[in-house]
């Protein structure tokens, strides 16, 4: 079992300097009087993301990570009601390319993981409708980077009336949405509404593939047994090219606070990896934690120190 280590969005190793996530707030942009300085204000901010994100995905190659969650901030405003499109594809049009270029000829993973204020199964028609917008946005960064293996994570959303009609929602609004969006699709189990089981479920109806979130499953769950769950989730990826992406984190405090720990317990996790071992298939973690990139690099520490038998790859890549 080939196992692939990421993270998300910021490097902590690079510093605060650089971020792809500067942001222009629409009150800031409001008191710009002159329509040509707010336009200008909007280029030199997704300029400068691109910029940064071209840095960190240069960093990620030359250290070896080959999975990275693009923030969601990339674009200033592109989605506010107020400002909408503002010409971002066109002017950053060569940038996009260029890092596209870099993501394709590492054969690095790269995804996205829209808001919490995007819910597809939203009572709001206006909601529903906003986050068409939002990840329409969100699958044309990919389309722009030329990088066909782009997907975005997405939670169930809320149970107004009850899950079963919270799920219900789901599913006739998803189909309303474009084929550009649905293919992008994966859904999360998350840490208070819907449980691993039942996103499973939805998935297998969508026939979308899953991403099973360890710490979310430790906080919700309803006595499922989640090592018998587990390949069943492997299965709603068999159509995909990539391997089945989990998440990880560790709990701040107690086992189901859902507040996420600076770093990974690294104990945790290779009981985690011990445990579905014997299903041989290869797996991409996402690294949920305070310390990014550093947390990634103390847990390869850790974990070369538990289980010396592991054979290594590279710096985030390892055999079970």
């Amino acid at each position: 079992m080939k196992v692939r280590l990421g993270y998300v969005a910021i490097s902590k190793k690079l510093g605060k300097k650089v971020t792809s996530s500067s942001t222009v707030t629409f009150t800031n942009y409001n008191k710009i009087a002159i329509p040509e300085k707010r336009l200008e204000k909007l280029k030199l901010v997704a300029a400068s993301n691109l910029k940064d994100l071209e840095t960190i995905i240069k960093y990620n190659i030359e250290n070896n990570i080959h999975f990275y969650r693009i923030t969601s901030a990339l674009i200033p405003l592109v989605t506010h009601p107020e400002v909408g499109y503002w010409g971002h594809r066109e002017f950053l049009k060569k940038d996009f390319e260029y890092v596209g270029k870099l993501i394709n000829n590492s054969n690095m993973r790269v995804d996205t993981h829209p808001d919490e204020f995007n819910v597809i199964n939203s009572i709001n028609p206006n909601v529903v409708e906003n986050t068409k917008i939002n990840l329409m946005c969100q699958a044309e960064w990919f389309e722009d980077f030329k990088y066909d293996l782009g997907k975005m994570v997405i939670h169930v959303g809320g149970a107004t009336n009850g899950k079963e009609a919270g799920i219900e929602r789901f599913i006739n609004n998803f189909r309303t949405f474009p084929e550009e969006v649905k293919s992008k699709i994966i859904i999360e189990n998350d840490d208070k509404t819907y449980t691993a089981q039942e996103t499973l479920n939805l998935c297998n109806e969508l026939h979308l593939p899953m991403v099973l979130d360890i710490h979310h499953h430790n906080c919700n769950n309803s006595d499922d047994d989640i090592y018998k769950l587990i390949p069943k989730i492997f299965q709603t990826w068999k159509n995909e090219k990539l391997p089945p992406k989990l998440h990880f984190s560790s709990p701040k405090t107690g086992e189901k606070d859902r507040k996420h720990a600076d770093f990974i317990n690294p104990n945790d996790f290779v009981n985690f990896l011990e445990n579905i071992k014997t299903f041989n298939t290869d797996i991409d973690i996402m690294l949920e934690c305070k310390e990014k990139d550093l947390a990634l690099f103390k847990l390869v520490s850790d974990i070369q120190e538990i289980k010396p038998e592991y054979k290594w790859i590279d710096e985030s890549t390892f055999i079970v």
